[in-house]
């Protein structure tokens, strides 16, 4: 890794104060990172103001040549940054290196968006006008990213922000910052000019609002929680800069008599511990048709019964890892110990773990309505299960909360499948597939769990601005 961890007009630098980064596993210190705050991110900012006419008056093919490479430089690198991903976030080694290479495929996915066609021309009514719009970047971004998936998330929004022509002032959470400081090198590495893309770290209300308050931000897209969300709204709007928010989720896996028992019980444990079950789109109540209840959460409560759990880079690579610290463990096992209070019983056993940052595992059923395990996301390895009898009673539930990022069906009904897919009230449908998100596709929720898409061309147009010319001949 090179020198300096902070990226400010094409210069990496350091300041006096720093701040640990720890392994989850065992919470040892495995590097540091520089902390700044107000001054460097006004700095940052003013420095991407000052690279954003040429940036944008650069032709696409260059923009997508440097996108390109850094992807390139990202696969060379995939191994070591998928290692210092598990150190600093926990993951499982497969884990980390897919993260990595799914980050350089949304490099190289809006490299070649870059180039696509950017604007229309409209049929006209009268033989001396014509009409036609026409895309343009829309300024400077702000770009916020959270721990659980550091460098793709990340990826996802500087990667069709740059290749739309747009400048970068990002933050990344200090709880894993290493590998996303990385990537931001290898965009740097691959030929960026400086101001581009500059990376402050430091406290986040501190470095957003020096960020927020510049004149030139035009964009800020963040992803986390729902509650930081609507903070970043409020200050979004006092200068009316354009939210693209991707928040929390409470995703409903659904289970049907006819569907096919093996790919459920497979695709929920994909779905659900992915990550030790700390992402946004994770399953996180299961409802199953009563026909299929006691097959259905047997073979399920089996199948966690029998993870192994342990540091992300052992060998064998172990099937769960830590969740990012101890504050996340006791948040999860308070979820569990309030619906066991309410009557709510596992049908999983109490596993052993290998230290106080690993979250055991845990399935239950008879959960009370009001608890939260019910109600709000777990982000760890427990979940509810609850049985249906009708499809009306499914879809009710499946519905029946504030958020709606992803939701999971499991059928071999085809008109089921598509009735569903139009029902849900979810920016995120995966129809027997657990795992959902690829560069092509719009991401992003409805209702509280965000606004606006991310990737595909959807995600190109969110750091973009129409403008339309009438032309009098």
């Amino acid at each position: 890794m090179g020198q300096g961890t902070m990226l400010v007009n094409g210069e990496w630098f350091d300041t006096e104060s720093v701040r640990d980064v720890r392994n989850p596993v065992d919470d040892t210190v495995i590097g540091t990172v520089a902390c700044g705050g107000g001054a460097e991110a006004t700095a940052a900012a003013d420095a991407a103001a000052d690279a954003f006419p040429g940036w944008a008056a650069t032709p696409p093919r260059q923009r997508a040549d440097i996108l390109l490479r850094a992807a390139d430089l990202l696969r060379e690198r995939s191994t070591e940054l998928g290692t210092l991903l598990a150190r600093e976030a926990g993951k499982r080694l497969p884990e980390g290196i897919g993260e990595i290479a799914f980050s350089a495929e949304y490099l190289r996915w809006f490299a070649e968006e870059a180039r696509r066609p950017a604007g229309t021309v409209h049929t006209h009514e009268a033989a001396d006008r014509r009409h036609l719009s026409m895309r343009r970047p829309a300024g400077v971004v702000v770009s916020l990213t959270p721990w659980n998936f550091p460098c793709s998330i990340q990826a996802r929004k500087l990667a069709p922000a740059l290749a739309a022509g747009c400048t970068v002032v990002a933050r990344v959470s200090e709880k894993a910052p290493l590998a996303a400081t990385e990537l931001v090198r290898c965009l740097h590495d691959a030929g960026l000019p400086p101001g581009v893309l500059n990376l402050v770290h430091g406290p986040a209300a501190e470095i957003t609002e020096g960020y927020l308050g510049h004149p030139a931000v035009r964009v800020v897209s963040f992803t986390g929680s729902t509650e930081v969300g609507r903070r970043i709204m409020t200050a979004a709007a006092g200068r009316i800069v354009r939210p693209l928010l991707e928040l929390g989720g409470n995703a409903p896996f659904v289970v049907f008599d006819d569907a096919d028992i093996d790919a459920a019980v497979e695709g929920a444990m994909l779905a659900k511990f992915r990550n030790t079950g700390q992402s946004c789109i994770a399953a996180n109540r299961f409802l199953v048709h009563a026909a299929v209840y006691q097959q259905f959460t047997k073979r399920l409560a089996a199948a966690m019964d029998a993870m192994s759990i342990g540091d992300g880079l052992a060998e064998p690579t172990p099937d769960l890892g830590p969740c990012i610290d101890h504050d996340r463990v006791r948040e999860v096992e308070a979820i569990v110990q309030e619906a066991v209070a309410a009557g709510a019983h596992k049908l999983t056993r109490d596993t052993e773990v290998p230290g106080p940052n690993f979250a055991r595992p845990a399935l239950l059923a008879d959960v009370p309505g009001h608890v939260r395990l019910a109600t709000e996301e777990v982000f760890g390895p427990v979940a509810g299960v609850f049985p249906f009898h009708t499809e009306e009673e499914a879809l009710a539930a499946a519905n029946g909360t504030e958020m709606g990022l992803a939701a999971y069906v499991y059928t071999r009904d085809q008109a089921r499948a598509w009735r569903w897919s139009e029902q849900l009230d979810n920016g995120i449908v995966g129809v027997n597939n657990p795992l959902p998100s690829v560069a092509f596709a719009p991401m992003g929720g409805t209702k509280q769990s965000g606004l606006g898409r991310e990737g595909a061309a959807a995600g190109i147009e969110e750091f973009e601005e129409t403008r339309y010319v009438a032309i009098g001949l």
